[in-house]
Formats: structure tokens, sequence, C-alpha cells
């Protein structure tokens, strides 16, 4: 049975997505073990050892490559790892390939951090400060209409099939509320959005945990997540 260390945030859902589109089935093929990132777990020394970046999510697959054990972080790796080792939404031929990957690492080096620093300010910031909110929801808005562009002329992300870049993006597009975004105003994006959303694997993927998710409302939980406990937590001693 393969283990993920999860919570229920966009990065987390995206592996619960994929597996579940797979066809493993939760608690039969594969468990999520909850790393609540506000009460500090993922500080625990034994989930350093399998995500020395103190982020969720993070895999362990009994199973690896060579029959052995192997553990994986980085949600955007393990993607591509399940990918390989069911042979599911990844194109076989290179520059298929290469097309799910470039819209990939789009999410992973822009839409995630981008649209992480957008809620951060508008919602968790102590202090409301009007040129970050302005930035990043600016930065949202743009990312929104490459999205929009793209789906313009595409019935999926990266063409014409269903791939890890839409399970990549899709998690960190369902609170665009919050995100000061109008969701109609990126009509085709919109259609990709509900057609997604409409999936029974995708709808499995997004209840993973989703109880256990609680608003960010004490100054512990901040500090696990915003402050110096994510400076201190990852020194070294001796």
């Amino acid at each position: 049975m393969i283990d993920v260390y999860s919570w229920p945030t966009p990065n987390g859902h995206k592996i619960h997505i994929m597996l579940e589109e797979c066809g493993l089935r939760l608690n039969r093929d594969w468990r999520a073990i909850p790393i609540n990132i506000g009460s500090g777990d993922q500080f625990t020394p034994e989930f350093l050892k399998i995500s020395p970046n103190n982020k969720i999510p993070a895999l362990v697959d009994p199973n690896g490559p060579d029959g052995k054990p192997i553990a994986v972080f980085e949600s955007g790796a393990i993607l591509i790892y399940l990918a390989a080792k069911f042979g599911k939404f990844m194109p076989k031929s290179d520059r298929q390939k290469y097309e799910v990957l470039q819209w990939l690492m789009f999410q992973m080096g822009g839409v995630g951090p981008m649209l992480g620093q957008n809620h951060h300010f508008r919602l968790y910031a102590p202090e409301k400060l009007p040129y970050a909110v302005n930035r990043y929801t600016n930065e949202a808005k743009r990312l929104y209409g490459v999205i929009d562009k793209q789906l313009a002329t595409h019935q999926f992300i990266a063409g014409g099939a269903y791939s890890i870049a839409d399970m990549a993006i899709f998690p960190w597009l369902r609170n665009w509320e919050r995100q000061g975004i109008v969701l109609a105003d990126y009509p085709y994006l919109k259609t990709w959005f509900d057609r997604l959303a409409a999936r029974p694997a995708v709808q499995r993927g997004v209840d993973v945990l989703a109880s256990l998710r609680k608003p960010i409302t004490d100054d512990k939980a901040r500090d696990m997540l915003f402050g110096q406990a994510q400076v201190s937590q990852g020194k070294t001693t001796g």
C-alpha cells in the first residue's frame, strides 16, 4: 500500500486526485497520513526523513522501480513518478511529454507560488498591505489569463488529453473567489474547470482529509506556517 503524507491543500489534493484517477482507492490501495502543518507535524524527524524541505505532500511506495521502497517529495516529482509507475496521464511521445512537463513546471514555478502569496496577503497577513494585495491579485489575474488563452484552443491544459498538468493546476484554482478572481471573466478556463470538477476521481481526491482542515486563526499555526518556526525548525544542531 502506498503511503501519502499529506494535508488538504492544493498540493496535497494533486496527489490524491492522481492516485484516484489511476484507479487506486483510498484505504484499499493507498493511505492518506495526515501531516497537520498548522501544528508542526512537518517538522518531526520522521517526516523530515522523507521530506527534507518540511513540505507536504510526500509519498512512500513500498514497491519502487527496483522493487524496493522509495520515498518521493515535491508534488510535481510525485506526479511524474506516479505517471511513470502506472503508465497514465503522461504522453508517450517526447514532443507531447514535454508539452505536459512545461505546463507542470508553469504550475510549480508560477501558479502555486503566486496564488499562495495571493492567499497569504489577502487572508493571513496580520497587516493588510495594499501594495502586496494588488501585486499578487494582479499576478493571479495574469496567470488565469494565460490558462484561459491556452484553453481557448485546447481541450485540456497540455493539448487534447487529460494529464498530470491538469491535475496540478486544478486544485489551485478551486479558491478563485478568495483570490479576487471572477471566474466568468475566463470562459474557456471556466468550461475546463467545471468539466474537471465533475470527474468522480477529482471529487474523491479533493474530499481526502478535507474534514480535518480548519481556518488558520491562532498565532501558533501562523508561526508554524509563516513565521520563525519555519527557520528555527529547519536548523541543524551540533
